[in-house]
């Protein structure tokens, strides 16, 4: 099993930034990659990115350039930087890993508001 906890949501105003943090643990060695999702009220759950071992990253084509996912692979966290934060933008991030053992994080609240 892998268990995920994700951290970083907050209320922020049109144009602000945010970092969220997910840290896993448990069974690290079987994750390939590790992302977010996020579902805005009303609406399905949507890919917003991911990183692999490897370093590649995916984005959702929508997000590319305001949004930014790193690592730090001791910490086996990722990290989602956003900026130039929207309206739309709102809803619960959630924490994702690819692999043998797909798990989800509980989700992180980010309202974009002013």
């Amino acid at each position: 099993q892998v268990q995920l906890v994700e951290s970083g949501g907050d209320l922020v105003q049109p144009g602000g930034s945010l970092r969220l943090s997910c840290a896993a643990s448990g069974s690290v060695s079987s994750i390939n990659a590790m992302g977010w999702y996020r579902q805005a009220p009303g609406k399905q759950r949507e890919f917003v990115a991911n990183i692999a071992k490897d370093g590649s990253t995916n984005y959702a084509e929508s997000l590319k350039g305001r949004f930014t996912i790193s690592r730090e692979t001791a910490k086996n966290t990722v990290y989602l930087q956003m900026n130039s934060l929207k309206p739309e933008d709102t809803g619960v991030y959630y924490c994702h890993t690819w692999g043998r053992l797909g798990s989800w994080g509980q989700g992180t609240q980010v309202t974009v508001s002013s």
